[in-house]
C-alpha cells in the first residue's frame, strides 16, 4: 500500500470519529431530564402553625406553710377530688396554742393595769376638785402648793392610764397574731379541685414556703374542668397567630385522638432562654396559649401535646405542589431565561440583585420555561398561587433535585411509574 492511500484511510477513520463524536455531543445536549409533572388546579387549603408543650390546668394552687412545724394530720390523697373550703391537713399546734395563752393573759394583765390606773386617775381627780372647792370658799385653808401638787397628781395619773390604755391595745393585737399563726396550723382547700400533687406525708416538717417555694409545697390542687397548653412558637411564626384562631391538638397519652383547641393569649415578650457560652444567635419563641375542649378525664397535667394552630384558609384556589417552587437569580433570567418578561429592559448594573421565586412551565415542546409566580398561603404540601399561573398549565413538579439543576429552555421526559412503588405525595 502506498503512502497516499494510507494518509487517505487515515484521513477517513478520522472523520468518521468526528462525525460520531459529534452525534453523541448533540444527542447528549438534547437528551430529556427526566421529571414529574402536574396540572395547575383548584384546592382547599389550610394554613397553619405546629408547635408542641405541655397540657395544664388553667387554674391551679401551690399550697405552702406560713409557719415550720411537723404535720400531725394529714386528711387527703393525691388524685383525690376536694371542694373549696375542706380540711387537708394539721401541723403540730402546740407552740401555736401555748402562745395565744402567753398573750391572752398578758392582755389580762393590762387590762387590770389600766383598770387600777383608771381608778387612781378618778380618786386623784375627785381629790383635786374637793381642794378645789375648799379653796373657792376658803382660800386661806388650802394654799396653792397643795393645789399645784394635786393637779400634777391627776395629770401623772391621766398619763398612767393612757399607758395602760396602749399597753392593752398592744396585748390585744398580739393576741389577734397568735391567733392568726394558731389558724395557720390548719390548712383548708382555698379551691374546688383534684390533688395533682402531695409532696409530704404525715409526720413529716413542713417549712415556711418563704424560705425555699419549691420545698416547701405540700400538695398542688388543679381545675381540670379548664385544661391549656402552652407552647413556643418561633418568631417567624408568631405574626401569623391571632387570639381566637382555632387549634387542633394532639395528646401523646391519646395518640389515636385529636382535640380542638383555641388561642386564648399569645405572650408579648420572647420566652428567655438560658445562655450558653458566647453564642448569640440563639431561636426566639414566644408563648402561645391554647386552651382545650372536652378533653378526657383521664388528662392528667404535664402530658405532652403538639398542637397545630390554623392561621388561615382558602377555598378552591389556584395551587401548586411546594416542591415546584424554586428561585432564579434576577441576573441568570436576563442572560439565559425568558421569564423577564416582554418590555422589560436588562439592567445596565448588577448592584442589588434579587431572587425570584417561580415554577418551570412545560410548553407543548417538552421544553421548560421558568415563570415567576407569587404565591400566598402555604397548606401542608401545596402553595396558594397569586398570580404568574392559570388553571391547567403544566409545570415541573419534582423530583427536587431535577427542579433545583433544570435550566431554562432545557427538554424533559415524564417520569416512569413504577407501580410495585409507593408514590411520594406532592
Amino acid at each position: 500500500m502506498s503512502k497516499k492511500v494510507k494518509w487517505s484511510v487515515a484521513g477517513g477513520v478520522l472523520l468518521v470519529i468526528v462525525a460520531i463524536g459529534g452525534l453523541t455531543a448533540a444527542k447528549g445536549k438534547n437528551k430529556a431530564v427526566e421529571v414529574r409533572t402536574e396540572q395547575v388546579q383548584q384546592r382547599d387549603l389550610v394554613a397553619s402553625v405546629t408547635a408542641s408543650g405541655q397540657v395544664r390546668p388553667r387554674t391551679k394552687v401551690d399550697l405552702s406553710s406560713d409557719i415550720t412545724g411537723k404535720i400531725v394530720r394529714l386528711a387527703v390523697k393525691e388524685g383525690q377530688m376536694v371542694t373549696q373550703g375542706q380540711f387537708l391537713l394539721q401541723i403540730d399546734p402546740q407552740q401555736a396554742e401555748a402562745a395565744v395563752q402567753r398573750v391572752e393573759a398578758a392582755l389580762a394583765s393590762s387590762r387590770a393595769q389600766m383598770a387600777q390606773a383608771e381608778a387612781n386617775l378618778i380618786q386623784a381627780q375627785k381629790s383635786y376638785e374637793r381642794t378645789a372647792a375648799i379653796k373657792k370658799t376658803n382660800p386661806q385653808l388650802i394654799s396653792d402648793e397643795n393645789l399645784e401638787q394635786l393637779r400634777t397628781t391627776v395629770d401623772v395619773n391621766k398619763a398612767m392610764y393612757e399607758a395602760a390604755k396602749h399597753s392593752v391595745d398592744q396585748s390585744t393585737a398580739g393576741v389577734r397574731d397568735a391567733r392568726s399563726s394558731l389558724g395557720k396550723t390548719t390548712i383548708y382547700a382555698p379551691m374546688s379541685g383534684r390533688v395533682t400533687r402531695l409532696n409530704v406525708e404525715n409526720g413529716e416538717t413542713a417549712i415556711m414556703g418563704t424560705l425555699n417555694k419549691d420545698a416547701a409545697t405540700l400538695l398542688t390542687i388543679a381545675d381540670m374542668s379548664i385544661l391549656e397548653t402552652k407552647v413556643k412558637v418561633d418568631e417567624t411564626d408568631v405574626a401569623r397567630i391571632s387570639v381566637g384562631d382555632s387549634a387542633v391538638i394532639q395528646i401523646d397519652a391519646f395518640p389515636d385522638t385529636t382535640f380542638t383547641g383555641r388561642v386564648t393569649e399569645i405572650s408579648n415578650s420572647a420566652v428567655k432562654a438560658a445562655t450558653t457560652g458566647q453564642n448569640t444567635d440563639q431561636a426566639v419563641d414566644y408563648e402561645v396559649t391554647i386552651q382545650l375542649v372536652d378533653t378526657p378525664p383521664e388528662t392528667r397535667p404535664d402530658f405532652s401535646a403538639t398542637a397545630k394552630i390554623i392561621t388561615d384558609t382558602r377555598k378552591s384556589v389556584l395551587s401548586i405542589p411546594i416542591i415546584a417552587l424554586t428561585v432564579r437569580e434576577n441576573e441568570s433570567l436576563v442572560k439565559e431565561d425568558t421569564a423577564v418578561g416582554l418590555g422589560k429592559p436588562k439592567p445596565k448594573k448588577e448592584v442589588g440583585k434579587k431572587d425570584v421565586e417561580g415554577v418551570f412551565v412545560v410548553g407543548a415542546d417538552n421544553k421548560v420555561t421558568f415563570r415567576p409566580v407569587k404565591v400566598g398561603i402555604a397548606g401542608e404540601k401545596h402553595f396558594e398561587v397569586l398570580s404568574g399561573l392559570k388553571k391547567g398549565d403544566k409545570i415541573v413538579a419534582g423530583t427536587y433535585q431535577a427542579i433545583r439543576e433544570l435550566k431554562d429552555g432545557a427538554m424533559v421526559r415524564e417520569a416512569k411509574v413504577d407501580p410495585k412503588k409507593p408514590q411520594a405525595k406532592t
